[in-house]
């Protein structure tokens, strides 16, 4: 017998369509492609997915939607709604399930908006070895005499002057070589895959091929698409992982997988349309721009560029890519997704696991060992990646169950045991992963910080989209709020109040606002609220009578809410960053060090911290602020040099080894580190680099 189904249509994106009764509306959100926050992984305890459940006949749908239509009440959203609330018809997306047709209002703080990516390619030096090599070759032709295959006449050609031995072909590109090489009259260009196998051939001499690398984050993908004969990076694209519906963090995946049946080929198919859509993004980046024939009310025919409507395309523009100039006869790339030869990606070990539909299980589970060490090279075509069907995708190696191949981009652009200083490496995302040492040795640990500092577990906490708010300031005799958000450039106090559109407050933010709260004496050391406070904005919940502080007035948001920070907000601040320190303190002990040489803050937060407030706050141990130095995507940037360097393919294999994992848990006295380093900046440890920053009577506080 067939499930019944019943009509389900979310607004205001005004996507519906038949859902399965007894399926919650998370589930029944990203059936028909909305996204609804759900950080926690649908274990009722982030609050993100608040929903209303519309009353009434609505015309329009033809369908009677009302309360009784889903499942009862649970205690769990007890916490997150007051009566008016739940009269009102909220609910969570992850407990309410359909029982019958139904109009959802999805609240703009529970919309997944795009997310602003930060992850810009740096300018580091790579010697230039790709994977993938163009050979321009001429051969004699055919004859009753010499009737020698067109395939082996090439392979002469390639051994005799490049010394290309025992080479093979890919069976598509062998395909298309009888045409190209009359077409080309008996010349023709190879690509050649790691000196051993031909996969892609032109007519003709060609100078150029390109790849693409790709780091594929928790919360966020890259990709950065090079010239793999000058090395330039000619267009970046970037967007949210597409998982990210099932939860913020990987444990949470993890979970998703265990608990539903197909659940790792889901996750997998998500992941793989998402890196197919970074693909064609980049490639159509480098294709004029198209404008169109619109028919003006007077009859006289315009142009509008990018106009929503499907008539016959009569102007061709673009901005340059490629470093091309603008105007008249400008030559564009045009790449297709088949003109990508050769890719690489890196990502965490439970993202690795999870696109390769490796079981991650005992990934969660202790001793935390990965399926596979080693790196990997599969043809693009078997994994479903729209690359060349001929390319391979080169997936970097693991280090440990959580600490994987993104680490190993980090370390092989940075190149720590290259060199005589202790060098620190934070690589701050959804998990904080460490790594110290230099040549003599290398140690590695990863932390629980990102869910907290990116927002996951904040009242108002967001990704970083329109309107969240991304720096912040407290003055410290008013305690009176300044702020930016993003989308924005004008700060709070130089703006009107309904201008700033405010929704919740970013990971950047979030690590400001720790800091600016100890350094104006809102909180004190240990994190509770002061109790003398200079202003209104500090008050008791009248729901939850619980302390909080509020950053944006309602009249300055587009919620209706005052957005706070709560008692509770600070303490899983406390947790992400106390985790962090307690990290690198171990480390440091574990390599008999004191202080450090360098600290390098990796990934999104290494582009937007402000490393004055990240000292203030205690993310790392004291350190002069000079040595401590932001160096962006460095994972990202550890793909691009394995995609134009393969010696650096080698060099990941032999890091993944070599560097030692620390399990931080394991350490005996663990639980008394990580309680001493959640208090700001720390309980005990001097902060000698603060002084004359934050004020005396702040730092040296009892």
């Amino acid at each position: 017998m067939e499930n019944k189904q019943h009509m389900v249509i979310f607004q205001p994106s005004a996507r519906r369509g038949l859902i399965d009764e007894g399926t919650n509306l998370i589930e029944a959100s990203r059936q028909l492609g909305v996204d609804i926050e759900a950080l926690c992984g649908e274990k009722k305890v982030c609050g993100k997915c608040k929903v209303r459940i519309e009353e009434g006949f609505f015309e329009k749908f033809g369908i009677t939607s009302k309360k009784e239509n889903v499942s009862e009440w649970q205690e769990e959203e007890d916490k997150f709604f007051n009566a008016e609330q739940k009269a009102q018809g909220y609910r969570l997306g992850c407990v309410a399930k359909v029982h019958g047709d139904l109009l959802v209002f999805v609240p703009e703080e529970a919309r997944a908006g795009k997310q602003v990516v930060s992850k810009a390619a740096r300018d580091i030096p790579i010697e230039w070895n790709p994977a993938v090599k163009l050979y321009y070759v001429e051969v004699e032709p055919p004859s009753f005499e010499e009737p020698t295959g067109d395939f082996e006449r090439i392979c002469r050609v390639l051994e005799a002057n490049h010394g290309l031995t025992g080479l093979t072909v890919d069976w598509h590109a062998l395909k298309t070589l009888p045409r190209i090489l009359r077409e080309g009259k008996w010349t023709v260009t190879t690509a050649v895959w790691m000196d051993k196998e031909v996969i892609r051939f032109w007519p003709g001499k060609k100078e150029d091929c390109y790849g693409v690398a790709i780091d594929v984050g928790t919360t966020t993908m890259a990709a950065y698409f090079c010239n793999l004969r000058t090395m330039e990076v000619f267009t970046t694209t970037s967007m949210m992982n597409p998982q990210c519906k099932y939860g913020e963090d990987v444990m949470a995946r993890i979970t998703y997988h265990m608990m539903n049946p197909g659940g790792l080929e889901t996750m997998s198919k998500d992941l793989f349309d998402g890196l197919n859509s970074l693909i064609v993004q980049g490639c159509e980046s480098t294709h004029p721009k198209k404008k169109k024939k619109k028919k003006a009310e007077d009859g006289v025919d315009s142009i509008s560029e990018g106009a929503e409507v499907e008539e016959e395309v009569v102007v061709e523009e673009a901005v340059a890519v490629a470093g091309n100039p603008g105007g008249n006869g400008d030559t564009y790339l045009r790449l297709a997704p088949e003109d990508l030869l050769d890719m690489t990606l890196v990502g965490n070990t439970a993202m690795h696991h999870i696109m390769l539909q490796l079981d991650p299980e005992f990934v969660g589970l202790a001793p935390f060992p990965p399926v596979i060490h080693r790196s990997l090279d599969i043809k693009a075509r078997d994994l479903g990646i729209g690359i060349n069907r001929s390319g391979y995708v080169h997936v970097l190696p693991n280090e440990a169950g959580f600490v994987g191949a993104d680490n190993v981009g980090v370390l092989i652009a940075e190149e720590p045991y290259k060199g005589e200083e202790m060098q620190l490496l934070i690589d701050i995302g959804t998990n904080g992963e460490l790594v110290l040492g230099n040549k003599e040795k290398l140690i590695s640990c990863s932390c629980a910080t990102g869910p907290a500092l990116e927002g996951a577990q904040l009242s108002y906490g967001m990704r970083a989209a329109p309107g969240a708010i991304e720096r912040i300031t407290i003055d410290p005799e008013t305690h009176e709020v300044n702020y930016k958000v993003i989308g924005r450039d004008a700060w709070s106090t130089y703006s009107k109040p309904e201008e700033m559109k405010t929704k919740g407050i970013c990971g950047s933010g979030i690590l400001d606002v720790l800091a600016e709260l100890y350094a104006a004496g809102v909180i004190n050391k240990s994190g509770r609220f002061s109790k003398s406070q200079k202003s209104n904005r500090y008050r008791k919940n009248p729901d939850t009578k619980q302390p909080e502080f509020v950053i944006a007035w309602a009249n300055e948001t587009s919620i209706g809410k005052d957005v706070v920070i709560t008692q509770k907000d600070v303490r899983q601040i406390q947790l992400g960053k106390g985790a962090l320190y307690t990290g690198c303190k171990l480390m440091m002990r574990r390599m008999g060090l004191e202080k450090v040489d360098v600290i390098k803050i990796a990934g999104a937060f290494g582009t937007h911290v402000d490393k004055t407030k990240a000292l203030i706050m205690g993310l790392f141990p004291d350190c002069d602020l000079d040595r401590v130095l932001a160096v962006g995507n460095a994972a990202g940037d550890g793909a691009r040099a394995a995609l134009l360097n393969r010696e650096k393919r080698e060099e990941a294999n032999w890091v993944a080894v070599n560097v030692e994992y620390i399990e931080l848990t394991v350490e005996g006295d663990f639980q008394q580190q990580f309680m001493e380093a959640m208090q700001v900046p720390h309980m005990k440890d001097e902060f000698p680099h603060l002084e004359g920053v934050v004020p005396p009577e702040i730092l040296h506080q009892k």
